[in-house]
């Protein structure tokens, strides 16, 4: 691929990097803070309703773009990286066949796998930002993240960024589906 197409890639990844980020925190904010009377909520609504096609659409698309970064742009995921995919991949199944049978129960078992990722990509993002690249665990002399392969919207944006995202944004999907019901009596 082209330098420019690569950018605009990074571009719009990074645009939804950080939709997720800000639909996410509207719905946490929303699940747990609201009103005392617990009143519908659209938005909540719509999420509740249809948190299997968002789930397997936003696991189906952090699972084809880091492949699409290792395996045609030529970028090659490091040690942490490859930890995430391992919790991330497998949820693209998960969702598929819960979407297939209609099945909400899938919250138990993509719960354990999200939230493990979740933390590594919290420890991957940590080191990224603010470690010094002499103590992480994937350094640069070979495949690191630390290389900065992408850095967009002023290096807000990047690999292990959009990583927390997707992880962030399918564990509230789950925390929406599985707690939103129990709160509201119809």
């Amino acid at each position: 691929m082209n330098p420019d197409a690569i950018n605009d890639l990074n571009i719009v990844l990074g645009l939804g990097a950080i939709m997720l980020q800000i639909l996410s925190v509207i719905a946490l904010f929303l699940l747990f803070f609201r009103s005392k009377d617990r009143s519908r909520n659209f938005y909540l609504d719509f999420i509740d309703k249809h948190f299997l096609i968002l789930a397997f659409l936003i696991s189906l698309f952090s699972s084809i773009f880091p492949l699409v970064y290792s395996e045609i742009i030529n970028f090659l995921p490091c040690v942490l990286c490859w930890w995430q995919r391992v919790f991330m991949f497998p949820t693209l199944f998960l969702f598929a066949t819960a979407l297939w049978d209609n099945d909400r129960r899938v919250v138990r078992y993509a719960a354990p796998l999200l939230s493990i990722g979740f933390l590594i990509s919290v420890y991957h993002n940590f080191n990224y930002y603010f470690g010094e690249t002499s103590s992480a665990p994937c350094d640069a002399t070979g495949v690191s993240c630390y290389q900065h392969l992408v850095s967009v919207f002023g290096g807000y944006i990047s690999i292990p960024m959009m990583a927390l995202s997707s992880f962030v944004a399918l564990l509230t999907l789950l925390a929406v589906a599985h707690f939103y019901k129990k709160e509201i009596k119809v």
